[in-house]
């Protein structure tokens, strides 16, 4: 309906949209598109044209036990923080979606606050609140502030599911003597399976890309790789950040291009 809807508008209304979208979409690649081809330079230099073509950098980078490390730990946290934003989110999804739920809107702007609070500002009221129970540096301390970020991806992408599912199917499974555990598990959860896979890629690549709680409350030993990046940028400078952020672009738009193909399933 929205599709002919929109194709049914005048060439004239159609055009400065797709100029607009154009234009916004090439300020976005543009700056990727001249920073991340230095990653193949011969020479340590941020400059064009290059001398020659070279994969140095990226060896560099897969063969520094520091930039490893900070992969590897990226990816543990991103996993763990994956596990715990989807099941809070999906549960709280199933709640909020209930129009009979007390204080619904409340609770739904309370979920959904992490997305719209300046990171700095949540960061730094994390590390005064855990620094009294011991959660400062610590690998839980990093994936319980990634997971108040990525739980309300999670919520926004299920409750938009659940909007379209038939709770009667609930009913009829409780009337065939299903528990609600049973329910869930067996009538509920494949049906919105696509939503829940959307909003786990969403909190995964939220925690992977994330670097201003990381830099309040990780120590030394929760060195993440956007963490030794931003080190980098201060101690060291040379194209293996540039390989860096290669590396990080590339595993978020397999991300996202997954995270597209659970949506498309989905409808």
């Amino acid at each position: 309906m929205h599709q002919k809807r929109y194709a049914d508008l005048p060439l004239r209304i159609r055009l400065p949209l797709y100029i607009f979208v154009g234009l916004s979409l090439t300020l976005l690649i543009l700056p990727l598109a001249a920073a991340l081809p230095i990653s193949l330079n011969s020479a340590p230099w941020f400059t064009y044209p290059f001398p020659g073509i070279s994969l140095r950098w990226f060896e560099a980078l897969f063969g520094s036990e520091i930039w490893v490390g900070a992969l590897l730990n990226s990816v543990v946290i991103a996993l763990a923080t994956t596990v715990l934003a989807t099941t809070l989110g999906t549960l709280a999804s199933i709640g909020l979606v209930n129009a009979n739920f007390p204080l619904r809107r409340l609770v739904m702007a309370l979920a959904i606050a992490p997305m719209l609070m300046p990171v700095v500002v949540l960061g730094l009221g994390l590390f005064v609140f855990f620094s009294p129970i011991g959660l400062n540096y610590t690998f839980w301390g990093v994936v319980v502030a990634h997971t108040l970020m990525a739980t309300p991806f999670v919520i926004i992408t299920v409750t938009a599911t659940l909007t379209r599912f038939d709770f009667t199917l609930m009913r009829a499974a409780a009337s065939l003597g299903a528990g609600k555990v049973t329910a869930f598990r067996g009538v509920m959860l494949p049906l919105i399976a696509p939503g829940v896979g959307a909003g786990a890629v969403f909190a995964f690549a939220t925690s992977f890309d994330e670097v201003v709680m990381v830099l309040f409350i990780a120590g030394p030993e929760q060195r993440t790789l956007p963490k030794q990046m931003f080190t980098g940028l201060r101690e060291q400078l040379d194209p293996t950040i540039i390989a860096a952020a290669v590396t990080m672009v590339v595993i978020t738009s397999v991300l996202m291009v997954a995270a597209l193909a659970i949506a498309r399933k989905r409808r």
